[in-house]
């Protein structure tokens, strides 16, 4: 899986919005993700690990619906981020 943006910020937002993606269209949970980000900050490469969605293993207790960039904050140094959902 890739993910860009134009920045860190856009980047956390649209890695995250992709996995919200892939569980809601793809019926793929992810349970491992490996992460490569790219120096600029702007692009990352992901090996997701995961399994199809089953109701009878998985429960579900919110559906994230959205991430949003309200509140975001993105650090380098310790590598963290602070991210809101819309659920």
């Amino acid at each position: 899986m890739r993910a860009t943006g134009g920045d860190a910020p856009e980047l956390v937002v649209a890695f995250l919005s992709e996995l919200v993606r892939l569980e809601d269209t793809d019926r793929f949970v992810a349970r491992r993700v490996t992460a490569v980000v790219a120096k600029e900050m702007d692009s990352l490469r992901a090996e997701l690990h995961g399994e199809p969605w089953d109701a009878a293993r998985h429960v579900r207790r919110k559906e994230v619906k959205a991430v949003t960039f309200h509140r975001l904050h993105v650090s380098r140094k310790p590598p963290r981020a602070r991210v809101i959902l819309d659920i």
